[in-house]
């Protein structure tokens, strides 16, 4: 995506969480025709300035053209059970970001302790699945912490409410996926690329 294209995605994301949190049904959202392609997407709410976690929600397979999957996850992100229901008097005080992603690849290895130096922090993002269990960690959140690729690994494990071991076990099936990643600056401000790597 180029920065124009990712402005236009978090644009829309906003304006879908500005209606869901206000109760707003009406508007239609215009978006470039290739945002009709499907694609896998998160919408993540962060509190500003303090930048702290306040949802997110979103499609890891592309199941949904672009801009269903955007105003999809920017509404589910309102309402992410994490936390209380998105207020409208919050929404001066919150950030949007978008990830649109690469449909995952399952990670082979023919020995399981050589996965960390398959994984390039800031590049990967990662899927755990065993049984019903699954869990997704988006590229920036090791950057946003400081995590080595082990513990990224093992943090996986945990979203996946898995022991943080389970990365070693063979029958549990392990994905990688790159972001692009598309951030407010500001709430409702300028919209910057967010470098990872």
């Amino acid at each position: 995506m180029n920065e124009v294209e990712g402005e236009v995605a978090v644009r829309i994301a906003r304006k879908a969480v500005d209606a869901e949190a206000r109760g707003d049904t009406s508007g239609a959202v215009h978006a470039p025709s290739d945002f009709r392609e499907k694609r896998g997407a998160f919408v993540t709410l962060s509190t500003y300035p303090a930048h702290e976690l306040r949802g997110c929600i979103g499609f890891p397979e592309p199941v949904y053209p672009l801009t269903q999957a955007l105003l999809e996850a920017a509404s589910s992100a309102c309402h992410d059970p994490r936390f209380p229901p998105l207020d409208a008097k919050e929404l001066d005080g919150i950030v949007v970001e978008v990830s649109v992603l690469t449909p995952p690849v399952e990670m082979m290895v023919e020995k399981r302790s050589e996965l960390p130096k398959m994984i390039v922090i800031g590049r990967d993002g990662l899927i755990m699945e065993k049984g019903f269990r699954r869990g997704l960690l988006l590229p920036q959140v090791p950057v946003e912490w400081g995590w080595g690729p082990e513990e990224f690994l093992e943090q996986t494990c945990h979203k996946s409410g898995l022991t943080s071991d389970c990365w070693l076990d063979p029958k549990v099936k392990i994905f990688s996926f790159s972001a692009e990643v598309f951030a407010e600056e500001s709430p409702r401000g300028q919209v910057v690329r967010k470098r990872l790597v």
